[in-house]
């Protein structure tokens, strides 16, 4: 969630010096910094997955939390010549950047390998620039699912949609029983880009999403048009979305289908809803709070977007590489996946180390569809464009929220923000 609200930086940035790398040596004496955006319960949970990678080679690992001020914190410390070792961002466009600036090492041929080894080959593309490999994504998010309530659900005999005009279908019934269909966290622009990316995957494919992610084609492609026209279907519907969209925040859009007085039967967002149902409502997940796939829109395949944390190094010494090749590794993802609230592109940790059937499901799901999974877009564009609040594709997607029939306007407007925050 947190990179929904990190703007990208101007970088320049100097190379930084190291050593040689190798595998399987003892590292004891030797201290290696991670810097990443986790805090709290995360923060926690990541520690322990250094604390393995300590117990296993000797070596002694600091962690400095930085939350959304990551990018901030890494521009500071690399002007001012002091790099940590490793870090773990969330924007690939943030990725290129310190490495179009020299800041990053390509990894080693030990970790490539096992980047190449253990993860659909997609994944592998995000974090490559110039045809070298930088990062590797270490824990990733499935951004294509529907939570709704069971007892909603039951109430109008629904089952989980599996196209979107199902969706539509169901969602009336379920508005007829005068509880709204859709909360929507309008307030929070991203949650709009997120709609907006699962429903022009579906319709467009994954080489068209590729382009427009690029601009290589124009917000005012017919693909863009047909996707928000299937958005308007359900947008469009006042009956559908319950009210105040605009002004609800991503955490009340999840309390206001699970909370004691619910106002609506579903909402959409990642995996890390379930974190939040846990935490703010007594509902279950798995039994009162289940999810399914973002639907098939016109006969599409199954395709997953996805976020994600991507592990880049700054230095190239022994202890720094070991790192990364044990970060690339399963071993590593089965030590946060035993303690919940992850989820890893890497398919040769096993569906058994996720601790409830929610989180297999969910992991299998961006497994299985492979070279089908595409990252956020918005976090792949120009901040001013993707990652503004009130400005950019935030605004233009909020504004096509409240007058969801004014698909040419919200195209024109998308083109002229794209156009200048690519600097066209």
């Amino acid at each position: 969630m947190r990179k929904h609200w990190i703007a990208l930086l101007a970088l320049t940035a100097a190379a930084c010096s190291g050593g040689a790398a190798g595998t399987g040596e003892d590292l004891k004496g030797q201290t290696v910094e991670v810097v990443g955006p986790w805090t709290g319960d995360e923060q926690k949970n990541f520690e322990q997955v250094l604390r393995a990678f300590s117990s296993k080679t000797g070596a002694e690992v600091r962690y400095t939390p930085a939350g959304d001020e990551l990018p901030t914190v890494l521009q500071t410390r690399i002007s001012g010549g002091t790099p940590p070792n490793v870090a773990l961002i969330a924007q690939p466009g943030l990725v290129a950047q310190f490495a179009k600036a020299g800041a990053l090492k390509p990894v080693n041929a030990d970790v490539e390998k096992a980047v190449t080894d253990h993860n659909a080959a997609v994944w592998k593309q995000l974090g490559s620039v110039d045809g070298k490999l930088y990062g590797l994504t270490f824990k990733t998010a499935n951004k294509s699912a529907f939570w709704y309530s069971e007892k909603a659900f039951r109430q109008v005999g629904a089952t989980p949609p599996a196209t979107w005009d199902a969706l539509v279908e169901t969602s009336r019934a379920i508005s007829e029983t005068g509880l709204a269909a859709v909360s929507v966290g309008g307030a929070d622009g991203w949650t709009l880009t997120d709609w907006f990316e699962n429903v022009y995957l579906r319709t467009a494919g994954p080489e068209n999403y590729d382009k427009l992610a690029r601009h290589e084609i124009p917000w005012t492609d017919p693909s863009v048009r047909k996707a928000l026209e299937e958005l308007a279907k359900l947008w469009g519907d006042p009956t559908l979305i319950a009210s105040g969209a605009l002004q609800t925040e991503f955490p009340k859009s999840v309390i206001n289908v699970f909370g004691e007085r619910p106002t609506a039967a579903m909402v959409f967002e990642a995996d890390f809803v379930a974190s939040i149902i846990t935490t703010n409502t007594g509902a279950e997940v798995g039994q009162d709070a289940k999810f399914f796939p973002f639907p098939s829109v016109a006969g599409s395949k199954d395709a997953v977007v996805a976020g994600g944390d991507m592990a880049v190094q700054f230095k190239d010494d022994r202890v720094t590489t070991e790192l990364m090749e044990f970060l690339a590794s399963p071993e590593s993802g089965e030590v946060w996946a035993g303690l919940g609230g992850f989820l890893s592109p890497n398919r040769d940790i096993p569906e058994s180390a996720y601790p409830d059937e929610v989180t297999q499901d969910l992991a299998k799901r961006v497994v299985d569809a492979g070279d089908n999974v595409r990252f956020d877009m918005s976090d792949l564009a120009p901040a001013a464009f993707g990652g503004t609040k009130g400005a950019g594709e935030w605004k233009d997607l909020q504004d096509f929220l409240a007058d969801p029939k004014n698909v040419d306007g919200t195209m024109q407007r998308l083109e002229a923000n794209a156009a200048k925050a690519y600097g066209e």
